[in-house]
């Protein structure tokens, strides 16, 4: 496929993403989302906050529908602090007890989608209980300085400590504790917090992204909330050239953001599964020792002199061999000793490690990068957004492909009827989610047509339709509104957050890396063209 031909197609399709986000916001979600009802809170901003990226929430919206949206949130504000996901644990002031309380919880996610939904639509927030859900939001902090998610009965920490909880402590934080009189309520210990993510014995991996726990894989969605949290706190390194009030209240140095960057970089891959199979699914697979062969350790002589090309990292060493994967010749029975099946033993070859020159690469190949959220998987919407934009905070968004990134959004994932879709060819590929019964009736074309509009809706989820559209936002593309990269909604909604009265003496910005952005949309048709 020549160049011309591929850059004739790549048109972001505005008014399809606007029908599509009014049918989430206006008409019935699919019946599959049922089971997301407990999350509507989630579905309600993702889908508010596209059409205020699309620039079109007020105009396609009513005053009056936009006052319900926010009734409807603060329905869902909890008595004692935060915000439940959804109305269907309220069960009334009048009803609740100590014995039942624990039942109808606030949690962290819903209070941040809640949050951002109001100053999306614009609300004064003058209702919110700014003082209960600080002293909630303490309550909520382990003894190691990370989060859970909620109380529950005795005042318990729900939900394992967990980087994302720590993400949404520090926003939450951010939006409304600036300008509390000391004293009123009491504070998140930030230096634990902190602390928490900043450590590498608690989750900052060898390779240089940040996981879950200890020994834990890194995962650019962890990262993206480690860093996001940093950025809340005012704990990131300061921008070069300038010096912070007090340099001990940097925690997170700058060779940590340098490992960071590094592991981030190379989650661009051009690996983008064509097939429609997901890495998961393909992981799960059952392995037919009879049919594949096994992969065995081989150790070649270590070379100082050939250049190794392309490797995210140092290889493993056995006195003074690289470890290297290679088909086995001879492959074990099935009563072979499993050491034996799992290649634990050492074979010494001559052959080297890596060919001493670059390998060949189609440039046809590099058309269309996408960015994967670990080591080893396919590219994926949704991570061009949490590794892209972590890249954006720090200020080093110059080493993102952004031609090749905008064309995989474009033309992989984007869809006929507007969204994204989680994967190249989803959906519809196959229509594997029709029912198999609506083969065995007659239905009209009317009907087919409601029923594929409803599936497509379901089948593009509302994250990586969201998500996709953020990244090409954060893009600087034509047709959408500046995104803050921190707080994942628009530009124009954190600065109305910003106006709010508490927030006049507010000293921590997040990091919106626009002028970085600009700069490189400059130079598009350099980078990808």
């Amino acid at each position: 496929m020549s160049l011309s031909a591929v850059s004739a197609d790549r048109i972001f399709a505005r008014d399809r993403h606007v029908k599509y986000w009014l049918r989430c916001l206006k008409s019935l979600l699919p019946h599959l989302y049922t089971s997301n009802d407990s999350n509507r809170m989630t579905l309600a901003l993702f889908t508010l906050s596209a059409l205020d990226l699309l620039g079109v929430l007020h105009e396609s919206t009513t005053p009056a529908e936009r006052s319900h949206y926010i009734d409807w949130i603060y329905r869902c504000q909890h008595p004692l602090g935060g915000f439940r996901g959804f109305t269907g644990t309220n069960f009334g002031d009048a009803n609740r007890n100590v014995e039942n309380e624990h039942w109808d919880p606030a949690n962290l996610a819903g209070t941040f989608f809640a949050l951002a939904g109001l100053a999306i639509l614009g609300d004064s927030m003058e209702r919110v209980k700014r003082e209960e859900c600080l002293k909630w939001l303490a309550k909520l902090q382990f003894e190691d300085g990370s989060f859970g998610e909620g109380l529950g009965k005795n005042g318990k920490i729900e939900g394992d400590p967990d980087i994302r909880y720590c993400f949404l402590a520090a926003v939450t934080r951010w939006m409304l504790k600036d300008g509390m009189q000391p004293g009123t309520a009491k504070d998140i210990d930030v230096d634990k917090l902190a602390t928490f993510m900043r450590n590498a014995k608690s989750n900052k991996t060898y390779d240089g992204g940040i996981g879950q726990a200890p020994y834990h894989e890194a995962h650019a969605g962890f990262t993206y909330n480690a860093m996001g949290a940093l950025s809340l706190l005012g704990r990131l390194p300061p921008p070069n050239g300038t010096s912070p009030a007090s340099r001990s209240t940097v925690v997170a140095d700058e060779s940590f953001v340098e490992d960071v960057v590094h592991w981030l970089v190379y989650r661009q891959t051009t690996t983008l599964a064509d097939d429609g199979k997901d890495s998961e699914v393909a992981d799960a697979q059952p392995l037919n020792i009879h049919e594949a062969p096994i992969a065995t350790h081989q150790s070649v002589p270590v070379s100082h002199d050939a250049p190794y090309v392309g490797l995210e990292g140092p290889l493993d060493h056995h006195n003074g061999q690289i470890q290297q994967l290679v088909p086995s010749q001879n492959l074990p029975g099935r009563d072979a000793p499993l050491s034996h099946v799992l290649g634990a033993s050492i074979v010494e070859s001559p052959r080297p490690a890596l060919p001493p020159a670059p390998l060949p690469v189609d440039p046809g190949e590099l058309l269309w990068v996408g960015f994967s959220g670990r080591c080893n998987k396919f590219a994926d919407t949704c991570y061009s957004w949490w590794a892209g934009s972590t890249l954006n905070m720090l200020k080093k968004c110059h080493l993102l492909s952004f031609g090749a990134i905008r064309r995989y959004l474009l033309e992989k994932t984007q869809h006929v009827v507007g969204g994204f879709g989680k994967l190249p060819g989803d959906p519809p590929g196959e229509v594997y989610f029709m029912p198999s019964y609506l083969n065995s009736y007659s239905y009209s074309a009317h009907d087919m047509h409601i029923f594929m509009i409803s599936a497509c809706i379901m089948a593009k989820d509302i994250l990586h339709s969201y998500l996709g559209l953020a990244t090409l936002a954060a893009m600087k593309e034509p047709g959408l509104r500046s995104i803050d990269p921190t707080l994942c909604i628009s530009v124009s909604a954190r600065e109305h957050l910003e106006s709010m009265p508490w927030r006049h003496d507010s000293h921590v910005t997040p990091q919106d890396g626009s002028g970085d952005i600009e700069k490189q949309m400059a130079n598009i048709t350099l980078l990808g063209d």
